[in-house]
This record gives C-alpha cells, sequence and structure tokens, in this order.
C-alpha cells in the first residue's frame, strides 16, 4: 500500500503547478535566518563595509582632489556625491550575490540541503524563491546602512533618494535570482572563481568611478549592457534627483533577469532532483 502511495505522490511531483509550486517560500527564508544566528558576523558584516571603505578613501579623500564630477545627463555634482550611489548599487549587489551563489553552492553540493527540502511538499519554485528572497534580505540590509551613511554625508541630494531604497530591492532581487540560476550548474570550486571573474570588472568598469564618457564607443556598449550599470543608472538619478524616462530601461532590464533566473533555477532544480 506504501509503496501504491509513494508512486502517486511521485506522479503528482512530476506534472502540473503543484509539481512546481507549493505557496511557501517563506518557510525557506524562515531556515535560511535561524542558519544565519550560527553564522560568522565578521564575515556578513565585511560585505557591508567595502563599499563604506571606498566611498571613504575615494569619494572623500580623492574626491577632495578632484572636485566636482558631470553625469551621465549632463549634471554637475561632487566626487563623493557621484560614487555614493554606485557604491549602494554595489552594495545591493554584493549582500544579495554571496547568499546567492556560496551559500547555494554548498547546499546543493556539499549539504545536500534542497534534496531534503524537495522531499517535502515544497516544489523547486519555492525553494528558488525562498533562497533569493534570503539573499534579497542581506542585499537590502547592507544597502539600507549605506544608505544612512550617505544621508548623514548629505550625499543624498534630492527627495527622489528615498525611491532608491525599492530600487536597491529590484537590483538585490535581480542579482539573487541570476546568482541562483548559473550557480545552480556549478559543480567544482574552480567554477566558482569564475563568478568572481565577472564581478570585479563588473564593479570596476559600470561607470562606478568615472563617468562612462570616458571610454571608446565600442567598449560603452559593452558596459550598458552589464547588470551592475543599469542599477548604477538608476540609483545616481534617484540620489541626485536627476530622472529621464530611460530609467524605466533600467527597471524593465532587472525585471527581465529576475524572470529568466527563476525561470533557469526552478527548471534545473526539479531536473536535479525530481525528474
Amino acid at each position: 500500500m506504501s509503496a501504491v502511495v509513494e508512486a502517486r505522490q511521485g506522479a503528482v511531483r512530476r506534472g502540473g503547478v503543484r509539481a512546481l509550486w507549493a505557496g511557501n517560500p517563506g518557510a525557506v527564508v524562515q531556515r535560511g535566518l535561524i542558519a544565519a544566528r550560527s553564522s560568522s558576523w565578521a564575515v556578513v558584516l565585511s560585505g557591508f563595509f567595502e563599499p563604506v571603505f571606498y566611498l571613504a578613501s575615494m569619494g572623500i579623500g580623492l574626491g577632495a582632489l578632484i572636485g566636482d564630477v558631470e553625469t551621465a545627463q549632463g549634471a554637475s555634482v561632487s566626487y563623493a556625491a557621484f560614487i555614493a550611489p554606485a557604491l549602494l548599487a554595489v552594495s545591493a549587489m554584493n549582500g544579495a550575490i554571496y547568499d546567492s551563489t556560496w551559500n547555494v553552492f554548498f547546499k546543493l553540493n556539499y549539504g545536500k540541503l534542497y534534496e531534503g527540502m524537495l522531499a517535502t511538499s515544497l516544489g523547486p519554485l519555492d525553494v528558488a524563491l525562498g533562497e533569493i528572497l534570503y539573499a534579497l534580505l542581506r542585499g537590502l540590509a547592507y544597502a539600507t546602512g549605506f544608505m544612512i551613511i550617505m544621508q548623514i554625508l548629505g550625499l543624498n541630494l534630492a527627495w527622489t533618494a528615498v525611491l532608491a531604497l525599492p530600487a536597491v530591492v529590484l537590483i538585490a532581487f535581480g542579482f539573487a535570482s541570476l546568482g541562483m540560476a548559473v550557480t545552480s550548474y556549478m559543480k567544482t570550486f574552480q567554477q566558482m572563481d569564475w563568478i568572481n571573474f565577472v564581478l570585479l570588472p563588473m564593479f570596476l568598469f559600470s561607470a562606478t568611478f568615472y563617468p562612462i564618457t570616458v571610454y571608446p564607443g565600442w567598449v560603452q556598449q559593452i558596459v550598458m549592457a552589464l547588470p551592475l550599470w543599469h542599477g548604477v543608472e538608476l540609483i545616481r538619478g534617484l540620489t541626485t534627483g536627476i530622472l529621464n524616462v530611460d530609467m524605466l530601461w533600467h527597471v524593465l532590464y532587472y525585471v527581465v533577469m529576475i524572470a529568466i533566473g527563476l525561470v533557469f533555477t526552478t527548471k534545473r532544480l526539479r531536473a536535479l532532483f525530481l525528474d
């Protein structure tokens, strides 16, 4: 009798919406928050202080020598006000990427956590969305703290800066969903190194520390295809109050990024553990 029941349950899991979604990603988030209590807080805090140190050394220190910088929209702002929103986007990216890549990699390949989760009523979309939401919380926490520092230093130049926090959520969601999708295909530590290989140049060259106009035209096209550039431009427009219709394209970029990440992660988890 038990074999018949298991066979019927397996049939349900293999097809239909219920095989993908049980409507309970909160259980995955809750599990992550409980596990975070035993994490090393030094590692967690390091992700927050990295952009703060960049802002102090380059924005305030080097900024005294550079003076004002012209944004892509032609407005002149102080160097600190120029790089601060970019570092805010980087802070959101770092927080989201850490949890959606390395943490997921260990859970997937060593902890075997997802096998246990998918043996319950949870579907692969629950697991994917739950892990992404947990990573999003970390990215939002980093960005909120950095936003407070920007406010104290007077680097939020317009009231629209308050909209930077929802934008940060969007950016973190995009990087977390795509990060988990990519990580679901990784099998070795050497493969994981490719993530840092992509993130570092993206951080340095996405108009983070200087305007994109310093590049030749063909390099600008490459930079504008990168996700961090869209996040930097979106938040820079909000914190400086320089709004334009092109910001909607930045939002759309991340919406598509989120959708692609969720679809690939869900399909990958189902292929690994349910098919």
